[in-house]
């Protein structure tokens, strides 16, 4: 395993983690926070791809929050204190959370331009598009930088990956579907492929657009609509361009990088 990536608040700055601990519900503190619009509608880099410039800590234990925002201090403070009750509609699947009082709905308003609140989901983990965990291989990365004309472009943080698995082959994580996978310390179960939205083709560091990734895949995979478990209405862009696979955790544990990521036997001769 060569990457572990997180945030605590969709849609901004991913953190690179040396450890994480998978719970049924994937990594507690990923996507702990996420940001609704005036119409108590879902907000993240979709809307306003320039989230990626704040960078947001929080830490568990004390219920601390920080975000950095460019250009101005950092807003920081105990994320205890939460206010109104909302459900978050993430792509068919309802989100319940708290909106959180403080400073930071302010603050984040003004870097967006119009008013946003920050929410804190009630049980975390739930705040993910689909499925707890993400994962692509480094081989894939490669070699659709290899195949698109801006290639140099596809940094692997455009896809916004809790896992990132080295070792293996161009696309051979696609062949995990509907097996079982042995990750450090915990069993996931892979279910199917991932579907891409617009943010890809933003630039990680600015939120601007500066690529065209969504053709790039397109162009030498074709649009993968077909194995998706989730229906395809409830999917980011319907789930038209796939690419990375979601799984879904079977035995909790912790993972770290240098883990070995090992299909079970048992599930590889079965699909043999």
């Amino acid at each position: 395993m060569s990457r572990l990536s997180t945030t605590p608040l969709k849609g901004t700055a991913l953190h690179s983690q040396a450890t994480v601990t998978l719970t049924e519900n994937g990594v507690a503190g990923n996507r702990r926070f996420h940001l609704i619009d005036a119409r108590g509608g879902l907000f993240n880099g979709k809307q306003h791809g320039p989230l990626v410039r704040l960078t947001a800590e929080f830490e568990a234990s004390s219920g601390q929050l920080t975000i950095r925002f460019p250009g101005r201090g950092p807003v920081t403070g105990t994320a205890v204190e939460l206010g109104e009750a909302v459900t978050t509609d993430f792509y068919g699947r309802g989100v319940a959370g708290h909106v959180v009082e403080g400073a930071w709905s302010a603050a984040l308003s003004d870097h967006v331009g119009q008013p946003v609140r920050l929410v804190a989901v009630d049980r975390p983990g739930d705040a993910v598009d689909v499925h707890p965990v993400t994962l692509v291989s480094t081989a894939t990365i490669e070699h659709l930088r290899a195949m698109a004309p801006d290639g140099e472009r596809m940094d692997h943080r455009r896809f916004r990956m809790l896992i990132e698995v080295d070792g293996c082959g161009v696309h051979e994580e696609d062949t995990w579907a509907e097996r079982r996978l042995r990750v450090g310390g915990a069993l996931l179960r892979v279910v199917g492929p991932v579907p891409r939205c617009v943010v890809t083709n933003q630039d990680p560091d600015t939120g601007v657009v500066d690529a065209s990734t969504l053709k790039a895949i397109v162009r030498y995979r074709g649009a993968l609509a077909r194995d998706l478990r989730t229906p395809v209405a409830h999917l980011p862009d319907n789930g038209a361009v796939v690419f990375g696979m979601y799984a879904t955790v079977e035995e909790p544990g912790e993972v770290a990088l240098g883990d070995s990521v090992e299909p079970v036997v048992a599930d590889v001769l079965a699909g043999s």
